[in-house]
């Protein structure tokens, strides 16, 4: 039996998707919830030391912002269906392997997330991190679209 979901949500309207079929599934279950936005860090380094770089430490704070606005929004909807909902925020430069060892550290028993379905060269140059959480975890993976 499921008990524990975890749900990733960058705050899209189609992570919202994945959100509601884990509320749902969760309130008939009995399960609860971890919800998880993963902050990436700046992702740039200086090439010298004359080099101008916007600020790394705003940059980093309102990616942070971003992903806990993300986790708030999707526990107002897990709280309003009276369904047990903890909220995460990490920060990683490889978000997949951070859902995944999150889903392993907490036991969880699924993960609920949606894809955006990205193709061509597209999905060559920004990646899949759908595709990547089904690289790092053996756990059944629930993927909206």
């Amino acid at each position: 039996m499921f008990t524990h979901f975890l749900v990733p949500t960058d705050g899209s309207p189609l992570s919202a998707k994945a959100i509601a079929a884990a509320v749902e599934l969760a309130k008939k279950t009995g399960a609860r919830l971890t919800v998880l936005s993963v902050a990436e860090p700046y992702p740039y380094s200086a090439l010298s030391e004359g080099a101008f770089m916007p600020d790394q430490t705003e940059y980093e704070a309102k990616m942070r912002q971003v992903a806990q606005r993300a986790v708030d929004d999707a526990a107002t909807v897990a709280r309003a269906a009276q369904v047990s909902c903890e909220t995460r925020v990490a920060e990683s430069f490889s978000p997949s392997e951070e859902i995944a060892r999150v889903a392993g550290e907490l036991g969880c028993d699924a993960i609920f997330m949606a894809s955006h379905g990205r193709k061509g060269i597209n999905r060559l140059f920004v990646g899949s991190e759908t595709q990547k959480v089904l690289a790092h975890t053996n756990l059944p993976v629930m993927v909206f679209r």
